[in-house]
Parts: structure tokens; C-alpha cells; sequence
């Protein structure tokens, strides 16, 4: 089943993006573009959220509903 999280992401004055989340723990992430930037979240959320699945620390999060916003960034 598919989960939801919130992810924060940042443009750093040395130009590299950094994400963040207050949905999983401990998750930052960094990349030189945008798209590398949320595919590193992506694996770092997926490895925090098996880690705390083993230690029974999980939080719940939202599952991926039917319908859902999503903010689509554009360079125009």
C-alpha cells in the first residue's frame, strides 16, 4: 500500500536543493536538481520508516488517497 509524506524542500545559496520532512525522522536529503533531490527522500524515507518498523518506533502517516494536490514547479 502506498503512504504519504510531506516533504519540505529547500533551494541552499550554493545553489543544491535540501529536503526535509516532519513526517519521517531524521530524514534530509541534498542534491544538485530538484528531481535528484526528492529521489534521494525517496530512498532515505524508505530506509528510516524499515528501521523504525524494527524497532516498533513507526509513525503513522496517510495513505494515497484517490485524489490529492501536488505542487508542480515550473521554470518559466
Amino acid at each position: 500500500m502506498e503512504k504519504m509524506i510531506t516533504i519540505h524542500v529547500e533551494r541552499l545559496p550554493e545553489g543544491v536543493y535540501c529536503a526535509t520532512s516532519g513526517d519521517v525522522q531524521g530524514l534530509v536529503a541534498q542534491g544538485r536538481t530538484l528531481w535528484e533531490t526528492l529521489e534521494i527522500a525517496r530512498d532515505v524515507a524508505r530506509k528510516l520508516l524499515d528501521a523504525q518498523k524494527e524497532r516498533s518506533t513507526a509513525r503513522t502517516l496517510k495513505p494515497v488517497t484517490r485524489k490529492f494536490d501536488y505542487p508542480l514547479v515550473l521554470e518559466y
